[in-house]
């Protein structure tokens, strides 16, 4: 799956700020090679940076500034919530199982370009966290922090995008992936939150084609997660409304994404892991 990776790249949009010399650009201004503007010469500043052809023409001193290369770091929040770990006969992973393929994928691309990543899961643990690095190694340590955790107890992933958002220091590219299977309003307060502060935000959101499709026949007993109980119910009579509140779920998260410029994409787990992040990242300018 790594493989078939080769030739995207992961870029920031936004002007992100870093500590290390990269090759993102930063919302600081220095004084690298790519000129950006002039501003006004004030005591003290470096007489190196005068931009003399003004100089001659107005007799007015101005500095030349440039952008900043910086690099890139990329906060991947991963739901780890009870119900990421349904699946249904037609999808060969479980939301977790998906999700944690498409985590370390994301790794894959953002170290490989040199970049650091961090992983927060969003469950019954939250937050395990892993602080941003690049070193050598990062990769298996997310790998192995994805493997300890499990999906279990009820989490209002709203909830733990507005913790995110209170701890994020510098701005960055967040990855969200999870189910978002919480109040719309809640989820968008979050994302919301994020997209204040000016992080780049991506929101992956996995469903498995029974929660999409509701192929049931037979009368059953669905098994509620996150503490919601039982239900006995026959899934003929209560097809349509069902399939009418997941639509309108789904409008209310997409359109409330688009409102706060967040990237979006609904991911079937029955779909390739490749297909998705393909999707996602060729389709970004």
């Amino acid at each position: 799956m790594l493989a078939s990776l080769e030739g995207l790249d992961l870029r920031a949009r936004k002007l992100v700020d870093g500590y290390l010399s990269g090759h993102h650009r930063s919302a600081g201004r220095g004084y690298s090679a790519e000129f950006a503007e002039h501003r006004e010469y004030t005591p003290g500043d470096d007489l190196r940076y005068i931009d003399w052809k003004i100089y001659g023409r107005t007799d007015k001193v101005y500095l030349k500034q440039s952008e900043a290369e910086t690099d890139l770091v990329c906060m991947l929040m991963v739901d780890a919530s009870e119900s990421m770990a349904y699946q249904s006969d037609p999808a060969s992973l479980s939301k977790w199982e998906y999700a944690q393929c498409l985590a370390v994928a994301f790794a894959h691309l953002v170290l490989r370009g040199g970049d650091r990543v961090s992983l927060v899961t969003a469950g019954n643990e939250t937050c395990r966290q892993l602080p941003a690095s690049n070193r050598q190694g990062m990769r298996l340590q997310l790998i192995h922090s994805l493997e300890q955790t499990h999906c279990r107890g009820n989490t209002s992933i709203g909830d733990s995008l507005q913790e995110l958002a209170g701890c994020l220091r510098q701005r960055s590219v967040v990855i969200v992936i999870s189910d978002l299977l919480d109040q719309v309003e809640r989820v968008l307060a979050g994302l919301k939150h994020l997209s204040y502060q000016r992080h780049e935000v991506m929101v992956l959101q996995l469903l498995d084609p029974a929660e999409l499709d509701f192929p049931f026949e037979r009368t059953a007993q669905f098994q509620g997660l996150e503490s919601l109980g039982n239900l006995v119910a026959q899934p003929r009579g209560i097809r349509q409304a069902y399939l009418a509140a997941m639509e309108n779920f789904l409008q209310k998260i997409r359109a409330g994404c688009r409102n706060e410029q967040v990237d979006y994409l609904l991911v079937r787990t029955d779909q390739s892991p490749v297909l998705a992040l393909k999707q996602l990242l060729t389709r970004r300018p």
